[in-house]
């Protein structure tokens, strides 16, 4: 099993998310249930692509973490 980071970005009227690990697997939806329900859609169809195309399915390997600073 693998784990892929995915980063959600807040839109004017949506959400959208992609994948850094695998470039151009994104989607979109109106809340991040719907957001994270796609994107398991959209990971696997981005890999089966790959496997179609003979390409290698690339290992993990971004972490995601947080800063806190005062912006004044």
């Amino acid at each position: 099993m693998r784990k892929y980071a995915i980063v959600i970005e807040h839109g004017e009227h949506n959400l959208s998310a992609y994948v850094p690990d695998l470039p151009g697997c994104i989607t979109t939806g109106k809340t991040i249930a719907e957001i994270e329900r796609n994107i398991v859609e959209a990971i696997e169809l981005h890999i089966e692509g790959m496997r179609e195309d003979g390409e290698a399915i690339p290992e993990p390997h971004t972490d995601v973490s947080y800063v806190e600073l005062t912006v004044g």
